[in-house]
């Protein structure tokens, strides 16, 4: 709890912790996972300050390499290092890196142990993302760090290659679409805040919330950051809007702050 206390001062003394001998970077959030396919990723939520506002018009081809996971839902203005080490995808990987750098990654639907090492079924809707940094490991493997840049829908796989390929169209939020109404963002961060209390990586989250961030950097990064299941992420990811991103997102804090059998009322705002 110790930690979460720390997060709730930082909110109310509107405090930024910065990086030691760098007095205008904030520290970036950094969230570890690992998966029973022995890869593992790290979230960095930002990785610099006002991060998420300097993408440039980048061109996403057409027909891009899809990378189907089982528990990993990519989004837009997010950042998601990987290892890459199975041999079609250190291919996709090389393939990428020697043309347009962009990979799509999609979330795999139930039932796809039975044939992962073939084609299991996936979700259609997915994100694509940009290889800003390639480390290639001495034995082959690699290190990657995705840009998330679109989110994209699958029109037609491709079986051209050892790894899948997809013909995409491309799903951005419009203008319009991106904005949050101003009473929606305001319950949106103090439901976060409420539920980080709970959380022993809250100081990070509460770090990142006091960053100047846009409507949908801060709904997609929250998206991507809070502890939702797969399929939840995927919900969120599959929203026509971004008010009903937010909204869905909403809705799922409150479930799980039912699920803790926490008070809905109180705040930090």
């Amino acid at each position: 709890m110790r930690s979460a206390q720390r997060a709730r001062a930082l909110i109310l003394a509107d405090e930024t912790p910065k990086v030691q001998g760098s007095p205008t970077t904030t520290l970036p959030l950094k969230l570890t996972w690992w998966t029973t396919f022995g890869y593992r990723y790290r979230m960095d939520v930002s990785p610099q300050p006002g991060f998420g506002d300097n993408l440039e018009p980048i061109r996403i081809p057409s027909v891009i390499p899809v990378f189907p996971l089982p528990n990993v839902v990519f989004f837009p203005r997010t950042y998601l290092p990987l290892h890459i080490f199975e041999t079609r995808y250190r291919r996709m990987v090389r393939d990428a890196a020697a043309s347009h750098q962009m990979i799509g990654m999609v979330l795999l639907k139930e039932g796809w142990e039975t044939d992962y090492e073939g084609t299991p079924p996936i979700f259609p809707i997915g994100a694509v993302g940009r290889m800003v940094t390639v480390q290639a490991l001495s034995d082959g493997r690699f290190n990657v760090l995705l840009q998330g840049l679109s989110r994209f829908e699958i029109q037609e796989e491709l079986g051209c290659e050892s790894y899948r390929q997809g013909q995409i169209k491309l799903t951005n939020f419009t203008t319009s679409e991106a904005k949050l109404p101003s009473d929606v963002r305001t319950e949106l961060v103090k439901m976060v805040g409420n539920f980080l209390l709970t959380r022993e990586d809250g100081v990070a989250l509460a770090t990142f919330l006091k960053q100047p961030l846009d409507d949908e950097a801060l709904v997609q990064n929250l998206s991507f950051a809070m502890d939702f299941t797969p399929l939840e992420k995927q919900f969120l990811l599959e929203a026509d809007s971004l008010v009903q991103q937010a909204r869905r997102l909403l809705d799922l804090l409150q479930f799980k702050r039912y699920e803790l059998n926490e008070p809905t009322g109180g705040g930090w705002g």
